[in-house]
């Protein structure tokens, strides 16, 4: 019998060698899955327009391919046209074919018939490939408008940030959450707001994005001889900055700033570590003035954001209309691929 102390290391290299060797087998198969899927549908457009075939020629199609390859599944009519679908929507869009075999074939359907923004198609595939969304996590950010939320979000980073992560801070905030999974009250307050959040830990953080950490909740500040309470510290792993969270169930108040200036100040000198990057804040406020926001952060040194929030699955009216223009959010865009692609 083997007992010796290296066998678990052993055994846990092996293991993790065929973890890598099964994920790369199923990155071919999903790529020549993808690839057939494409040529599919790119066969079945230039006949239609070469012949004149109409609608009838994929339900043809769809019999005589299950009746050829009856132990092959995926010849449906709904999926063949789901494969004509991609090839006539993407065939021009050289950055989404770039992508194709890089996430399964549901994803796929999701996006593209949920999104039908080619960038918004762009964001979603990038992060299916970073992240490895379930089809389940996909449609549910795609639902939850992540996609605006971080092109929207408001923060002052641009002349706050070091030029070397500045940008990294683009996936940092939102510019709005959803925290429907708390049981609140019509009428609560923020410390009720807080410790419902502490509850729910693990949906809070998913909430916020990848890379957060929880520190703690009233992190105490020793300031001469006053002592302050932040509502929530959180770290974020690719920033390597600690986040200092204050919650203001009301409207944005310009106020807000100065205190979390403060607090920012107080972490940079008596809690950031060697080696960590100065410390961001967040104000997640019920409601704001865009205007006051952008007003109130154009005057601040220190690195913060102002989001809104909602305890209900839904964004306020009008979310779209403030999208930058195409041009814009292409260059953020630009962005969020390098970020992305970065290795960890």
């Amino acid at each position: 019998m083997i007992e010796h102390q290296d066998y678990p290391i052993f055994l846990g290299e092996i293991k993790n060698r065929i973890q890598v060797s099964q994920y790369q087998a199923f990155k071919a198969v999903n790529k020549e899955l993808i690839g057939l899927y494409w040529d599919i549908g790119r066969m079945i457009v230039e006949k239609q327009n070469a012949l004149g075939w109409g609608k009838a020629i994929v339900e043809k199609l769809s019999q005589d391919l299950k009746q050829s390859f009856p132990e092959v599944k995926g010849f449906s009519v709904q999926n063949l046209w789901y494969m004509r679908q991609l090839y006539a929507e993407y065939r021009d869009v050289a950055n989404l074919q770039a992508l194709l075999g890089e996430i399964g074939w549901t994803h796929h359907i999701l996006i593209f018939s949920k999104c039908k923004d080619n960038l918004e198609r762009e964001f979603y595939l990038l992060h299916t490939q970073k992240f490895g969304w379930s089809s389940r996590v996909l449609a549910h950010q795609i639902d939850n408008k992540t996609y605006e939320k971080y092109l929207l979000n408001q923060t002052n980073f641009d002349h706050t940030l070091p030029e070397a992560y500045k940008h990294q801070a683009l996936l940092a905030i939102k510019d709005h959450y959803i925290f429907d999974f708390l049981e609140l009250s019509d009428a609560y307050s923020e410390r009720e707001l807080e410790l419902s959040l502490i509850r729910n830990v693990q949906r809070f953080l998913s909430e916020m994005g990848t890379w957060f950490a929880f520190v703690g909740s009233q992190y105490r500040l020793r300031v001469g001889e006053k002592e302050y309470f932040i509502d929530l510290l959180l770290y974020h792993r690719k920033l390597r900055s600690l986040v200092a969270i204050e919650l203001k169930i009301g409207e944005f108040m310009p106020e807000y700033k100065g205190k979390m200036e403060f607090y920012l100040t107080a972490l940079n000198k008596q809690v950031k570590e060697e080696g960590e990057n100065d410390a961001i804040g967040i104000i997640i406020c019920n409601s704001k003035d865009r205007t006051v926001v952008e007003y109130s952060l154009s005057t601040s040194t220190q690195p913060i954001g102002v989001a809104t929030y909602n305890t209900q699955a839904e964004l306020p009216e009008n979310y779209r209309d403030y999208l930058p223009s195409a041009a814009q959010i292409a260059e953020k865009l630009a962005i969020v691929k390098a970020i992305l692609q970065e290795k960890d």
